[in-house]
């Protein structure tokens, strides 16, 4: 007969196990939680960043702060976009599929226009 704090102690590994492998599947969560209709947003930039699973901006219009997911930083590099591409306070207008839940000022966007120049982040989606 095992000792029950063996087992107990093998359970929780097993569970801390299963947990860290999953997070990353549940993480990368596509386009299921945003709008099918495309939707385009002006606004000012408030930040760029080319860090994490997914480039990312925050952009001000209409009084809201928005959350835009870009594509993965190599994806979104290949389209021409950097760090340093477009400034901090620079007018863009973005095209993507908002969040479908009510309130949640938040974009999947497939491309990003600034001062005339269009970064196709996901050029095969539209």
């Amino acid at each position: 007969m095992q000792h029950p704090t063996r087992v107990a102690l093998a359970v929780a590994s097993a569970t801390a196990l299963f947990a860290v492998l999953t997070v990353p599947a549940f993480a990368h969560h596509g386009w299921g939680g945003n709008a099918a209709e495309e939707t385009e947003l002006t606004g000012t930039v408030e930040m760029l960043s080319l860090a994490g699973p997914h480039a990312s901006m925050k952009v001000r219009s209409g009084g809201q702060v928005w959350d835009i997911t870009l594509a993965p930083p190599a994806r979104a590099q290949r389209a021409g976009l950097q760090a340093d591409s477009i400034p901090v306070g620079a007018t863009v207008t973005v095209r993507g599929h908002r969040n479908k839940t009510a309130g949640r000022y938040e974009m999947k966007s497939e491309r990003v226009t600034w001062n005339d120049e269009v970064f196709d982040v996901y050029p095969n989606r539209h």
